[in-house]
């Protein structure tokens, strides 16, 4: 059975909301909050990111005269 979290809890700080403001501000909310869970899970299971693929390791320095007997 998975774990149950504890209800949200939300505070009206001014104003006379009624119950019908209270829910449909809990309702987006909670949209919101799932879908940005949704997305940075989607972004953890994507792997390396384009540019990350893209990038090369560097490359050791040439020692000093390594193009002295190129010939072009």
């Amino acid at each position: 059975m998975p774990e149950q979290q504890p209800a949200p809890q939300i505070r009206v700080l001014g104003g006379n909301p009624s119950d019908e403001d209270v829910a449909a501000v809990t309702a987006v909310l909670a949209a919101a909050l799932d879908e940005l869970a949704g997305e940075s899970r989607r972004r953890g299971d994507e792997g390396p990111t384009g540019w990350q693929v893209s990038q090369r390791a560097i490359r050791a320095p040439l020692p000093f005269g390594a193009w002295r007997d190129f010939r072009a």
